[in-house]
């Protein structure tokens, strides 16, 4: 029994798909996605869309090369902590909610260096994998430099099955 699934690269239109196969059947199912924000062709951000249909930023390009200490950043792009927990806490929290004899599917997409800035956000992940009552449906970024701590143990719990989609 494999109690989650995580596809091993941030696809987010196969996320949006099988979401609403799912959606179509009748499954309970909620959670969010990322997606690109562009202006006039250029990539200038992604913002957080729950499948609720709620939507805020995620992360900007920075115009400004100087960084604050309390910017968090990466590369080009400025993460909008405090945006995303409002939108994502709220979803993963409601989601583990509820009886166990009811699955339910969670949509994380994805676990990244962005999201993983926020200790509430990996903190309600681990409580959702350590849950009986939810599937994750995620995507995790493809191993490369620096390991991430919770990608790493996403990876390797037993419970969880990682594909990678190319």
């Amino acid at each position: 029994f494999v109690s989650s699934l995580f596809l091993g690269i941030g696809k987010t239109t196969l996320i949006q798909k099988v979401t609403q196969a799912l959606k179509s059947s009748d499954v309970p199912i909620d959670g969010f996605y990322t997606e690109e924000v562009k202006e006039g062709g250029r990539r200038r951000g992604f913002d957080v869309v729950t499948l609720s249909g709620k939507r805020g930023p995620l992360s900007r390009v920075s115009s400004d090369s100087s960084t604050s200490r309390r910017e968090c950043r990466v590369g080009q792009y400025v993460v909008d902590i405090v945006s995303f927990e409002q939108l994502v806490l709220p979803v993963l929290r409601n989601v583990n909610q509820g009886s166990d004899t009811e699955k339910k599917i969670c949509v994380i997409d994805e676990i990244g260096k962005m999201e993983l800035f926020s200790q509430a956000f990996i903190q309600a992940v681990r409580q959702m994998l350590a849950g009986s009552g939810t599937v994750v449906l995620g995507t995790i970024p493809v191993p490369k430099g620096r390991p991430l701590d919770l990608v790493e143990e996403i990876r390797s719990r037993k419970d969880v099955e990682v594909f990678t989609v190319s």
